[in-house]
């Protein structure tokens, strides 16, 4: 799904102009991205956290050269879903699994 589906599926869902979905979800992304650069991680319950991860010092290889270099320590933008949100996703999902399956024997059978 790309922006623009989205934005669409929420226009349709709930009668707002797409033109109004498309500025919120742009504000959306920058208050997220603007926190994350602040430091501060961003919370929504029941869907996830956007946080801000370092990740360590460490060492690579630049492959042209065939000389071994020191990555530094960075920062990282990063999403943790939440609890709710991870098992909604796993029992639709195996709901979905589940169906294909019966739909795969009952051809087998046929």
């Amino acid at each position: 799904m790309r922006k623009a589906d989205l934005v669409s599926n929420i226009s349709e869902k709930t009668g707002i102009a797409k033109v109004d979905v498309l500025v919120t979800l742009e504000q959306f992304f920058r208050e997220v991205k603007d926190s994350l650069g602040e430091g501060e991680n961003v919370y929504v319950r029941g869907f996830g956290s956007f946080i801000v991860k370092k990740r360590a010092q460490k060492k690579g290889r630049h492959i042209k050269q065939n000389k071994s270099i020191v990555i530094p320590a960075h920062y990282i933008p990063a999403f943790k879903p939440a609890k709710v949100f991870s098992d909604q996703i796993k029992a639709n999902l195996d709901t979905i699994e589940a169906a294909q399956l019966k739909q795969q024997d009952q051809g087998d059978i046929d």
